[in-house]
Parts: C-alpha cells; structure tokens; sequence
C-alpha cells in the first residue's frame, strides 16, 4: 500500500490483516517502488496524490517495469471527484480505483475480486486461436503472430471474457459482471478504456478494429473470423 496518510493506512492494515491478508506500507512513491521490487506483492493499492510523485506517474513507473512485476494488479485511491483522472489511470494500466472515503468492507471486495481472476484462470490450459491471435489462458499470455502482447490482469480477463463469448455482443454490464463477479456500481468508462487499450495491443489498426468490433447503442462483440 501507497499511501501518505497514516491513519487510513493503519486503518486499512489493520483490517485487511484481520481478513488474512499482509499488507506492506510505505508513504512515498520512492519507498513503495523500493517495496515492490523487494517483495513481489500480489497487489499494489496505490493512492493518486503522494507527497514525492503523482500516483498516475508511479502507476506509469510500474507498468514499465520487467516481468513478473509490470503486470502486478493495482488499485488506485483518490480523493479527487473528478473521473477524467480515474480515466487516465486506468489509461496507464490501472486495474480498478476506489474514491474516498471508502467502506473497508468495499474495499476487501474489490481486493478479492481483482485477486481472484489469475485463480479463476488456474484450470485453463487451452489456447484459443482466432486467426494470427492466440490467448493462452493456462500461462494468461496473449500473442499475435507468435509475439506477446503486454496486458494488465484486468485486461487479460476482459479478452478472455470476450472471446469466451466470440459472436455474440456484449453490454458494458455483461463484461463488468463478467470480469469484476461483483455488483460493486463500477465507473461506467472504465470498460471503454480498457477496451481502448486491448485494441492497441491487439489490433493491427486500433482506429479501425476487426477484433473488438463496438455495436452502437449495444456494446461490444469478440470477431469469430478475424484474419483473411
């Protein structure tokens, strides 16, 4: 946990530890890198508005950090009501916000959501292939032609629950229930977003989609035939 105030920090420490979880804090951006490199968490809840460093920066920072670490799931908190930066942050790779002042027992769903996709995922060992792509669900890697493609946790959970469905189209409220497996009033954008960022790593022109086709007024629709 990123954090600078204490008190919501111990707060949350103390009650994710009584739920079993260890939680690692630090106050700074500086000191919460440090942490991730030396402990290889499972999750990183990391705030927007840090005393060294925009939170958006620090998501930006992990995201570009080598295998395993650059696809650590994050949640962000921010105090901020404007959603253009819950937009940018799930731009850079965030995989779920939650605005304060927040509910404890909110947040340990959302925790647990996010960290049950890869278990979710554990007993696929099938690799589905749609033309020059392929998802690997048991090593949840994506590749077009043989080469990977980088995909946070959320991401890849969302492709999956796309091509699960291949043809069919898809309601905004269809994908959310189907990746978070909460009813948690999640930010209506959040799916356009990540949908914008599977296509720029997917598609061959992210203008002009053949892949993740959007349906008007519907939603979205995984492309059963995607390649001559």
């Amino acid at each position: 946990m990123i954090e600078d105030d204490e008190r919501l920090a111990g707060m949350v420490v103390t009650y994710l530890g009584q739920n079993g979880y260890t939680v690692a804090h630090a106050t700074t951006a500086a000191a919460g890198l440090a942490e991730l490199q030396a402990s290889a968490p499972a999750l990183v809840l990391l705030d927007l508005m840090l005393p060294d460093a925009d939170g958006l920066e620090v998501c930006r920072r992990i995201r570009a950090l080598g295998a395993p670490l650059a696809s650590v799931p994050i949640v962000m908190l921010t105090a901020k009501g404007d959603p253009f930066d819950r937009v940018v942050g799930l731009e850079l790779g965030a995989d779920d916000y939650l605005p304060k002042p927040f509910e404890p027992r909110e947040l340990l769903a959302r925790l647990r959501a996010v960290l049950r996709r890869p278990q979710l995922a554990e007993a696929e060992t099938s690799v589905r292939q749609f033309g020059r792509l392929a998802i690997d669900s048991g090593a949840r890697k994506v590749t077009v032609d043989g080469q990977p493609r980088s995909l946070t946790a959320y991401q890849f959970d969302l492709l999956q629950a796309l091509a699960e469905r291949a043809g069919r189209v898809l309601s905004r409220e269809h994908l959310i229930d189907a990746v978070k497996g909460e009813s948690l009033e999640p930010f209506d954008r959040s799916i356009d977003v990540h949908i914008g960022r599977l296509r720029q790593a997917i598609e061959d022109d992210p203008k002009q989609p053949k892949r993740i086709i959007t349906v008007r007024g519907a939603g979205y629709v995984f492309a059963k035939v995607q390649d001559a």
